[in-house]
């Protein structure tokens, strides 16, 4: 809503803070510098390495899906289920 502050000195930005393009950097700056309290406090973590690389992951040879033990005998079917009863 600009409409209602034409004609208004600094359209309720304040004269003293003033309304600056990027006042503390764009997108992520200075999460190592200015904004170090709130990264450290709200996004632990974030910064530095874990684990080991792995450099061109296929995805294959990691594919394991799981199966529901109870569900189990629905997948096999009845023949299966009277043959183990035996």
């Amino acid at each position: 809503k600009n409409r209602k502050k034409r004609g208004h000195v600094s359209a309720g930005h304040g004269r003293i803070g003033k309304h600056r393009k990027h006042p503390s950097g764009r997108g992520n700056a200075g999460g190592q510098h200015h904004h170090r309290i709130m990264m450290d406090k709200y996004h632990p973590g974030y910064f530095g390495k874990v684990g080991m690389r792995h450099f061109h992951k296929l995805k294959n040879p990691y594919h394991c899906p799981v199966i529901n033990t109870d569900k189990l005998w629905n997948l096999v079917g009845e023949e299966a289920r009277e043959k183990a009863a035996k």
